[in-house]
């Protein structure tokens, strides 16, 4: 690897995005409010720590609002929110 080479893995996109357009006077701006590392939905364990090692506890499910996540519902254990989360990945994909 050079040293000027994007850190991070291999198999992942690059996070870098176009110039802003000048003819779009909002696109700056359109640009700040995306999501960090484009995830819009996400889930946390109720009472903290890793989730992984505790799947049949509740989550709390975050939404990404534009500015920061809030809280958008309850899941009862780590299937129902990892379905949760999936949803909205499948229902924005065209081809579907």
């Amino acid at each position: 690897m050079g040293k000027h080479s994007r850190p991070g893995p291999p198999n992942q996109p690059s996070r870098a995005v176009p110039r802003v357009d000048a003819d779009a006077p909002f696109a700056a701006y359109d640009k700040r409010r995306r999501p960090p590392m484009d995830i819009y939905r996400r889930h946390r364990p109720v009472h903290g720590g890793a989730g992984h090692l505790r799947p049949d506890d509740p989550r709390v499910l975050e939404e990404w609002s534009g500015f920061a996540y809030e809280p958008a519902g309850t899941a009862p254990g780590l299937a129902a929110a990892q379905e949760w989360v999936s949803e909205l990945q499948i229902s924005d994909d065209p081809a579907a």
